[in-house]
C-alpha cells in the first residue's frame, strides 16, 4: 500500500466528481431560460442514482470476475468482499475502495454526458429510467470490455487511458440514437431561436470541467508519479490547443465566440482522454487541434444539413472527439512514455487497427442498445413531455420551479 498513491487517487476522485455539477452548468447555460433547472437536475439526479447503482451492482459488472470477456459476474454485489486491502488485479498500491470510488465518478459523468442530446423535451421519469437501464446494459459491459480483467478488448490490447471509448464514444453515439428516437424540439425545424440563456454559465462549467479533468486523466495513472505528471500536462496542452483552434475557426467563419472557445477546450479534453498517458507532450497539440476541427465541422453539418436535433452536440463533441482521440492513441502511443503502449510512431501500425475495432464495436453496441431502450420506453411510459409542457418549459412542467425568482 502506498499512501501517496492513495492520497492522489482519492483527490482525483473528488476532482472527477466535481465534473458532473460542472457539466450541469456547461449544459445548463446552453439551453433556454425556461429549461435551465431541468437541465441541471438531470446531472444532479444522475449523480445521486448512479452512485447507488455503482455500489449495488455496477462495480462488480464492470470490474468483477470475468464472464467470457463480456461482463463481470455478481460476486461483488453490494461490494461484498471489497474492502480496505488492495486489489490483486486493479491499482495494487491503494485500497480497493479507493479504486471503487474513482471508477464510480467515471460512471456518473458518462451517464450524465448524453443528457445534452435530449434537453428541453424529455420526461424526467423517462430520463431516469433510460439512465438506469443504459448504465446497466451499456456502460458497465463496455467498461468491462476495455478495462476489466479478462475483457475482450483489453485482451486484444485496445488502448484507452481514461475513457475515449468507454466514456466518450459510448456516450456520444448513444446520444445520437436517443435524439433520433426522441425527435426534435418544438420549433426546431421552423428555425425558432434556441439561444443559450447564459454563456457565463457555459464558461464556468467548461472551466470547472477543465479543472476536474486533471483528476480524470492524471488520476488514471493510478499512481502519484511520472506517468500522472505526463498525463496532466498532455491534458492541459490538448485543451489549450483545441480551444485556440476553435477560436480561429470561429474567426474565419464569423467571430471568435466565447461559447466556441469554451466548447473547443472541452473537445480537446475529450480528444486527449484515451491517449493522455500514452503519448508524448508534443502530440497533445495535434490531438487537440485536429479534434477541434473534426468536431467543429461535424457540428456545422449537423446544424445545417442533417435535420437532427441533437441539442447540445454531444455526438459532435464527445462521439467524434472521442473517436479521433482513440485513433490518436494508436498513432502517437510510445513506449518512451508508457512501457505498455506502442503505436504507429513506434512502428506498431497494428495498434491503429485495434483502436479502430474498439471504436466500431463500442459505437455499434452503444447505438443499437440505446436505440432499442429508447424505443421500448417510448412505447411504454413515453419519452416526451406534452406539447403544452414543452412550450411552458421543463422547469415549471417537470419540477414546479423557475431559475430566476419567478421569471420564466
Amino acid at each position: 500500500m502506498n499512501s501517496g498513491d492513495t492520497a492522489w487517487l482519492l483527490t482525483s476522485s473528488a476532482l472527477v466528481l466535481l465534473m458532473t455539477p460542472a457539466l450541469a452548468f456547461f449544459y445548463g447555460g446552453m439551453v433556454r431560460r425556461k429549461n435551465l433547472l431541468s437541465t441541471i437536475m438531470m446531472s444532479f439526479a444522475i449523480l445521486c442514482m448512479v452512485s447507488i447503482l455503482w455500489i449495488l451492482f455496477g462495480y462488480t459488472m464492470a470490474f468483477g470476475p470475468d464472464i467470457k470477456g463480456l461482463v463481470g459476474n455478481l460476486s461483488w454485489f453490494g461490494l461484498a468482499g471489497v474492502g480496505q486491502d488492495p486489489s490483486p488485479v486493479y491499482a495494487s498500491t491503494v485500497p480497493q475502495l479507493a479504486f471503487v470510488a474513482f471508477q464510480a465518478t467515471f460512471a456518473i459523468i458518462t451517464v450524465a454526458l448524453w443528457t445534452g442530446a435530449v434537453v428541453e423535451r424529455i420526461k424526467f421519469g423517462a430520463l431516469l429510467a433510460f439512465a438506469a437501464l443504459w448504465f446497466t446494459l451499456v456502460y458497465c459491459p463496455v467498461a468491462h470490455w476495455v478495462w476489466g480483467s479478462g475483457g475482450w478488448l483489453a485482451q486484444l490490447g485496445a488502448l484507452d487511458f481514461a475513457g475515449g471509448t468507454v466514456v466518450h464514444v459510448n456516450a456520444g453515439i448513444s446520444a445520437l440514437a436517443l435524439a433520433l428516437v426522441l425527435g426534435p424540439r418544438m420549433g426546431f425545424k421552423e428555425g425558432e431561436s434556441m439561444e443559450p440563456n447564459s454563456i457565463p454559465y457555459v464558461v464556468l462549467g467548461a472551466a470547472l470541467l477543465w479543472f476536474g479533468w486533471f483528476g480524470f486523466n492524471a488520476g488514471s495513472a493510478l499512481t502519484a508519479g511520472g506517468l500522472a505528471a505526463s498525463a496532466f500536462i498532455t491534458t492541459n496542452t490538448a485543451a489549450a490547443a483545441a480551444g485556440f483552434t476553435w477560436m480561429i475557426l470561429g474567426w474565419i467563419h464569423r467571430r471568435p465566440s466565447v461559447l466556441g472557445a469554451a466548447t473547443g477546450a472541452v473537445v480537446g479534453l475529450v480528444a486527449i482522454t484515451p491517449a493522455a498517458g500514452f503519448v508524448p507532450v508534443w502530440a497533445a497539440i495535434p490531438i487537440g487541434a485536429i479534434g477541434s476541427i473534426i468536431s467543429y465541422y461535424v457540428m456545422v453539418w449537423r446544424a445545417r444539413s442533417s435535420g437532427v436535433d441533437e441539442s447540445l452536440d454531444v455526438f459532435a463533441c464527445h462521439g467524434m472527439g472521442g473517436t479521433w482521440g482513440a485513433l490518436a492513441a494508436g498513432i502517437f502511443a510510445t513506449t518512451a512514455v508508457n512501457a505498455s503502449a506502442s503505436g504507429l510512431i513506434d512502428g506498431n501500425w497494428k495498434q491503429v487497427l485495434i483502436q479502430a475495432l474498439a471504436i466500431v464495436a463500442t459505437a455499434a453496441y452503444a447505438f443499437v442498445i440505446s436505440w432499442l431502450l429508447a424505443k421500448a420506453l417510448k412505447a411504454t411510459m413515453g419519452l416526451r413531455v406534452k406539447e403544452e409542457e414543452e412550450a411552458v418549459g421543463l422547469d415549471i412542467s417537470q419540477h414546479g420551479e423557475t431559475a430566476y425568482g419567478g421569471v420564466s
